[in-house]
């Protein structure tokens, strides 16, 4: 199997999508500004506890409904996520869809938010962060770990499992902009890094990983 991973926030999308959603929402008076704040801090300190800011984007479905949440996110996704998709890592995402590779959008963003961006994108296999559903109707709440850092490598691992695959016998790429993927870039054939921050460029150079320049 040759399989293909790709990370959504700041490697396909030139931005955050969970920062970007919590900006539509604060314009709707339906979420604080502060979390959206705390999410930026912990990310960049490192100090993230994903599960919980998971649940916090989530919340708005329980508080608001899934119609309005629904409407919210077009808003998004038209105005604010879709036009700062990456040409160039688009680029590279048609070159293993040409190839017939398998296609992986691996992101710690919810499920709600990111199953119509996997849709538009024509990928179609999504490791995001779960969100519990009942009759097919997203409630609000999480439905498992985060699948961040160590959770994305264990998501893409039974994934590939499910297909009786491993990555010793899988040719494997990941595409990620982040040091919480290390992971997963250290468990694939070929570690792609995009616009990598600090830690991780040094991380690149020092193993003479591929490097994606936007």
């Amino acid at each position: 199997m040759n399989v293909a991973l790709f990370d959504l926030d700041g490697t396909l999308l030139k931005g955050d999508t969970d920062v970007l959603w919590g900006e539509v929402l604060t314009r709707h008076d339906a979420f604080d500004p502060k979390t959206t704040d705390e999410f930026k801090r912990g990310y960049a300190s490192g100090e993230l506890d994903a599960d919980d800011f998971v649940a916090r984007f989530l919340s708005p479905l329980a508080v608001h409904g899934h119609e309005d949440c629904q409407r919210w996110r077009e808003e998004l996704l038209s105005n604010h996520v879709f036009p700062l998709l990456s040409e160039r890592v688009l680029e590279a995402l048609e070159q293993h869809r040409s190839k017939g590779h398998e296609l992986i959008l691996a992101t710690a963003t919810n499920e709600f938010l990111t199953q119509p961006i996997a849709a538009h994108l024509n990928i179609p296999h999504l490791l995001a962060s779960p969100a519990e559903r009942v009759d097919g109707v997203f409630t609000g709440k999480p439905a498992g770990p985060a699948c961040f850092r160590a959770g994305k490598l264990r998501y893409a691992t039974e994934w590939l499992a499910s297909r009786g695959e491993t990555w010793d016998s899988a040719r494997s790429w990941f595409y990620s902009d982040s040091i919480n993927d290390i992971p997963l870039l250290e468990a694939v054939e070929s570690p792609v890094v995009v616009d990598p921050d600090p830690e991780l460029a040094e991380v690149a150079r020092a193993r003479g990983w591929s490097v994606i320049e936007r």
